[in-house]
């Protein structure tokens, strides 16, 4: 009973010294909500807006559709014609346009005969990713060009010389909306960002402060200190969580189509792994700038190893074996796949598993660390 009487009153002044500063309720109820707004829209893989640049050396009918075609595709702003390869070289050089293309003199003709056709398509590889996307909306215009082409070049032709039609279909998202993708990825990486800075900034927040030693002659044991500093960051990343959830749902119409005891029940190990690597920190920071930068270093790679922007399996193979001991790849998964495609219990439990091994690890070294500082 005095045990719990002690601990509660650790957990109330641990709340109370965060959310009384004026600058720490600032923190971690205004950039958070900006962030989910901002990178929500921002933070996207799409290419829109995209430039392009012309040479039609064609004067027939074909060569005349596939300008209009690229015109009226919403990817793309602009189409400017220029008069010869010059033209085209110096805007690519120049970053106007991220990509060029020259229409052969019998691009029509070769097209209308069932020829192969003189198309060239020039890309900037100074912007590979948005480059590598770009040539899939071009191959994709220039080939429902050739099959209208083909069609109109044998009109009575059986089904087996006709053009195939290649119908896709979007599992999960079907209108392949980037903010169905973002906003579940940005639940968990906004929360581990506030995890990580609010645990890794109150042990040296005690320090600068001058009230270390005085907990330490409290009559609170160890592992009580290590308890009353462990649940405060949980119930805020908790909250920031459940505020994240909502605005997905009812401000970006994510659906929610797996459950909500799922993701909590993932979320608690998520929190509890994230905690113990910002107690560590902590624990070695001796100044507070020390703890957010020690946070922000873990924060860096552990987003870009996660599976957030780039897929995991394009790594390198002792990259892959890297991101096993990052808690963020684990609870992507769970989030992802919660909101997006109703996650069965059994892959839940195989992404909440490592989350339980890494929050065995991280807050035991954080134990360690704190019993040795102690001594």
């Amino acid at each position: 009973m005095m045990a719990w009487i002690r601990l509660r009153a650790l957990i109330l002044k641990e709340l109370l010294a965060i959310l009384r500063d004026p600058r720490s309720r600032v923190i971690l109820i205004g950039p958070p909500i900006v962030q989910l707004m901002v990178f929500s829209f921002a933070a996207t893989l799409e290419v829109r807006n995209a430039d392009l640049l012309i040479l039609n050396r064609d004067a027939g009918y074909w060569g005349q559709e596939l300008v209009h075609r690229l015109d009226g595709a919403p990817t793309f702003r602009s189409i400017r014609p220029v008069d010869g390869p010059a033209a085209l070289r110096a805007g690519i050089d120049r970053q106007e346009a991220i990509a060029a293309i020259q229409i052969g003199s019998g691009f029509s003709r070769d097209l209308a005969a069932g020829n192969a056709a003189d198309l060239q398509i020039i890309l900037d590889g100074r912007r590979s990713n948005a480059a590598q996307i770009v040539a899939g909306y071009l191959d994709g215009i220039v080939e429902g060009l050739a099959a209208d082409a083909a069609q109109v070049a044998a009109p009575h032709a059986g089904p087996a010389s006709a053009a195939v039609r290649v119908v896709p279909r979007n599992w999960f998202n079907p209108n392949l909306t980037f903010q169905w993708f973002m906003v579940p990825n940005l639940v968990a990486a906004i929360a581990m960002l506030i995890g990580l800075v609010v645990t890794a900034l109150s042990i040296a927040r005690e320090r600068e402060l001058g009230t270390f030693d005085q907990l330490m002659v409290s009559p609170l044991r160890t592992h009580e200190i290590l308890i009353g500093k462990v649940i405060p960051p949980m119930l805020i990343g908790s909250f920031h969580i459940t505020v994240y959830v909502l605005a997905a749902l009812f401000v970006f119409g994510v659906p929610l189509r797996g459950s909500l005891l799922l993701l909590y029940g993932s979320a608690v190990f998520y929190l509890l792994a994230v905690v113990g690597l910002g107690l560590f920190i902590s624990a070695l920071a001796a100044t507070q700038q020390q703890a957010i930068l020690g946070a922000f270093l873990f924060m860096v790679p552990g987003m870009l190893l996660s599976g957030f922007a780039t897929p995991i399996e394009n790594m390198p193979g002792w990259l892959q074996a890297v991101t096993l001991v990052n808690p963020l790849r684990y609870f992507l998964v769970v989030v992802r796949g919660v909101f997006l495609k109703d996650l069965p219990v059994g892959e839940a439990v195989a992404n909440t598993a490592p989350l339980l091994l890494i929050a065995c690890v991280t807050l035991g070294a954080a134990a360690w660390l704190f019993r040795r500082r102690l001594e």
